[in-house]
C-alpha cells in the first residue's frame, strides 16, 4: 500500500509572531516592549477608556494594619470620585487607576467599586509576586514586565494623581509625574495630591529642595497636601470638573509638548555676511 503523501506544510517552521520561542528571546525584547504599549491601547479603545484619577500608595497598609487610616481613606475618595464620575454627562469619564495589587491599591479600586464604577489595575510581575486585587473591572486589569511601559500608561492617561503614603515604588511614581510636569513634557496639567502631610512632610523635605536652588519655588506648586477625603475629593472635583464634552476618541492619551525651537540667527543675515 503507498506511503499517503506528506501534507505540503509538514515540518515548516511557525510564523515569527507564533514562535514564542524567538518571543522570549533577546532578539524579541522589542516586540515585546511595543507589546506592553498596543495591547493595553486596544483594549482601552474597546472599553472606551478616556481619562484617569491615578491612585498610588504601599501596598503593605493594609484595611487592619496600623496605618489602617490610610486605607479607609483611599477606598472613600474613589468612592466619592467614581459617584461623581458616574454622574457626569459623559459617563464614567474619569476612572480609578491603579498598580493592581494590594494596600492603597486595593483601596482605591474598591473604593471605584463601591460605587458601582469601573477601575483600572495596572499590574506588574515582581520577585515577590503582585497579585491584583479582586475589585479590578474585568477586561481592565493589564499586566506588565516592564515598568517604564507601565509608568507610560499611569502617565498617558491621567488628569489627576493622588500620592498616600509608600515606599520607594511610590516615590518612583511620583517623581515621574513631578518630573514631566516640571519639564513641560505634558500638553496638560496634572494635578497632585499628597494625602498625609504628616508622612510626606517628614520622609521628603521638598522646602530643602528650594533652599539648595536645586528647584524653583515655584515647583512646589505643582502639589497639593491634603489629609481629609472629603478635601481631597472637592479639590479635584474643581481641578477636573468638564469645561467641554470629550473627544470622541478613547482613550485620551496625553501628547508630549513640543519645544519650540530657537531661531536660527543667520537665517536672516544678508547672504553676505554668512
Amino acid at each position: 500500500m503507498p506511503t499517503p503523501a506528506a501534507p505540503a506544510n509538514a515540518g515548516s517552521p511557525p510564523l515569527a509572531y507564533h514562535d514564542l520561542e524567538f518571543l522570549d528571546s533577546e532578539e524579541g525584547r522589542p516586540v515585546r516592549i511595543l507589546s506592553e504599549y498596543l495591547q493595553p491601547l486596544h483594549e482601552l479603545m474597546l472599553q472606551g477608556v478616556r481619562d484617569t484619577i491615578v491612585v498610588f500608595g504601599s501596598a503593605r497598609l493594609a484595611e487592619d494594619g496600623v496605618l489602617k487610616e490610610y486605607y479607609a481613606a483611599a477606598r472613600e475618595l474613589c468612592r466619592r470620585l467614581t459617584e461623581w464620575s458616574n454622574g457626569l454627562d459623559s459617563s464614567s469619564r474619569f476612572l480609578v487607576c491603579t498598580g493592581g495589587g494590594g494596600g492603597i491599591m486595593e483601596a482605591a479600586n474598591r473604593g471605584a467599586h463601591d460605587a458601582g464604577g469601573r477601575t483600572i489595575g495596572l499590574n506588574i510581575g515582581l520577585p515577590h509576586e503582585q497579585r491584583p486585587n479582586r475589585y479590578i473591572t474585568p477586561g481592565l486589569c493589564f499586566q506588565f514586565h516592564y515598568f517604564f511601559m507601565r509608568k507610560l500608561w499611569f502617565a498617558h492617561l491621567a488628569r489627576a494623581m493622588v500620592v498616600f503614603p509608600g515606599g520607594f515604588g511610590t516615590m518612583d511614581e511620583l517623581f515621574e509625574i513631578l518630573t514631566l510636569s516640571q519639564t513641560g513634557k505634558l500638553d496638560r496639567t496634572i494635578p497632585v495630591l499628597m494625602y498625609g502631610s504628616k508622612y510626606w512632610k517628614r520622609v521628603i523635605d521638598f522646602d530643602a529642595f528650594v533652599e539648595h536652588g536645586m528647584i524653583a519655588a515655584s515647583d512646589l506648586e505643582l502639589m497639593r497636601f491634603v489629609d481629609d477625603p472629603l478635601e481631597a475629593f472637592e479639590l479635584l472635583r474643581e481641578a477636573l470638573a468638564p469645561k467641554a464634552a470629550p473627544e470622541p476618541h478613547a482613550p485620551a492619551i496625553a501628547r508630549s509638548s513640543t519645544p519650540t525651537r530657537p531661531a536660527n540667527p543667520r537665517a536672516s543675515q544678508p547672504k553676505g555676511d554668512r
